[in-house]
């Protein structure tokens, strides 16, 4: 009895956990036709994916990566945190694709392990907009807080109107979907303040944006030590903290995330589920 009930356990396991790495594989390996293999792959998420790609051969691989739109492909090397393994096998304009879709610090990232002349070619094929992101990202040393920020945030100038912001969030949400904080710089792009997404929801068309403004947010400088700063950012419960330069100009923003990774680096995995915790109990 006990062994027929082990038997039905591992089966049960089984039918609740398929391989989708060998079903992956297989696709692959089939005559599907490009777009019929491409529709089945997309039924899987980028981490089957990913996982998949050491059964696969180089040619396997190379298929692959032909079948995949580079978003996808970029979300199956970045998530699975291959960029570094597999990138190599990829031409110089499908690796500039990949690293203008990734998060700019994972493409610092990667661009750092390169001699520098590869790197260089790299970067001087990447759109502007891209390219001033990498530089910012890479002017900072690794201890530093600025090399671990995104540029992923929303921005408005103080003085506009409600309808005038929320039109920039939409604009800008294209491109960057950091949007449950939006924040405020002047003309000189001083940090101002931040606003709460729900805020300028619920505001009023005629609305001053400097009503809802908050103007008492903590921040840190893009040149401090992270070691110097990580005491005072374990204790925000903010989704997203902001980045200044020393003319306190806002330059990027560290999410919550990104300061719940720096907690696991600087302090260690026993620290971080209580630092989780902590921030989960502030934002009910």
């Amino acid at each position: 009895m006990t062994e027929n009930r082990s038997a039905m356990t591992e089966t049960t396991v089984i039918t609740q956990h398929p391989d989708y790495r060998t079903e992956i594989a297989d696709i692959l390996r089939s005559n599907l036709t490009p777009k019929r293999m491409q529709e089945r792959l997309l039924q899987y998420h980028e981490n089957d994916i990913a996982a998949a790609l050491e059964l696969l051969k180089k040619d396997e691989r190379m298929r692959l990566y032909s079948i995949l739109q580079t978003d996808t492909l970029a979300s199956v090397l970045e998530y699975a945190g291959l960029l570094e393994e597999y990138m190599g096998e990829l031409s110089i304009r499908k690796r500039v694709e990949i690293l203008s879709r990734v998060e700019p610090g994972t493409a610092v990232e990667y661009l750092a392990q390169l001699e520098k002349a590869e790197r260089n070619v790299l970067i001087e094929l990447m759109d502007e907009d891209v390219r001033r992101e990498i530089t910012l990202l890479s002017s900072f040393d690794e201890d530093e807080i600025g090399s671990r920020m995104t540029t992923n945030y929303i921005c408005v100038h103080s003085g506009v109107s409600v309808r005038e912001a929320m039109h920039e969030l939409i604009e800008q949400a294209a491109d960057n979907d950091n949007i449950s904080t939006l924040y405020v710089v002047d003309e000189e792009d001083m940090f101002v303040g931040a606003i709460d997404l729900k805020d300028l929801i619920i505001a009023r068309e005629g609305t001053r944006l400097e009503s809802i403004t908050m103007t008492s947010y903590p921040y840190v400088y893009a040149n401090e030590q992270i070691e110097d700063c990580i005491e005072r950012m374990k204790e925000y419960s903010e989704d997203s903290i902001p980045v200044l330069d020393a003319n306190n100009r806002l330059k990027g923003v560290l999410t919550s995330q990104d300061i719940t990774q720096l907690v696991d680096d600087e302090m260690g995995e026993d620290y971080a589920p209580a630092c989780r915790r902590r921030r989960i109990c502030r934002s009910r």
